[in-house]
């Protein structure tokens, strides 16, 4: 039921884009707060706890517009390596990595995901409480499902703050990919 209701939301949100619409709806991503804002019609609509990019890998900063949308992405540059049985033996891979005998590379999932700048974007993902991603902005599925739902591709997202000077360090949240 569940794999239905999200088939039936991304045709909805991947449909012809209301340019209209993409200019009421626009996106804040608070790098010091660690939290990502939905506002329509100039209100905050949705507050979502994220985990920004961590040290070396930083989430750009300024003003962008969400141009791609992908409802089941797979990470292009990041993943796991697992053995023949299974069991994951490198849980920071990437497509360059070695792969044991038997075993493959997996690429990392990003469900939701709405890219606004290359290789950039939002996506459910794990929060353990502080910046941890490669550059992307992790919130919670069940979050990242309704930004998904009301964010069109011409969506307008400013990126503010710095992940180095954080207000608030929060307890790790679980990812439910």
């Amino acid at each position: 039921m569940k794999a239905i209701l999200w088939s039936m939301m991304a045709l909805l949100a991947i449909g012809p884009a209301n340019r209209a619409s993409a200019q009421q709806t626009r996106v804040l991503i608070d790098l010091s707060e660690q939290r990502a804002y939905l506002m329509e019609g100039g209100r905050v609509s949705l507050v979502a706890p994220i985990s920004s990019g961590k040290p070396g890998w930083s989430t750009p900063t300024g003003h962008f517009s969400v141009f791609s949308k992908d409802i089941d992405h797979r990470s292009r540059s990041f993943g796991s390596v697992l053995d023949a049985s299974g069991r994951v033996v490198n849980a920071n891979a990437t497509p360059a990595s070695r792969i044991p005998a038997g075993g493959h590379y997996r690429p990392a999932p990003m469900p939701f995901f709405m890219e606004f700048s290359p290789a950039v974007g939002l996506h459910a993902g794990y929060l353990p409480g502080y910046p941890a991603s490669h550059g992307c902005v992790r919130m919670p599925r069940d979050l990242a499902a309704r930004f998904f739902g009301r964010v069109q591709v011409g969506t307008p997202v400013t990126v503010v703050g710095n992940a180095h000077v954080l207000t608030r360090v929060r307890k790790a949240l679980p990812a439910f990919l």
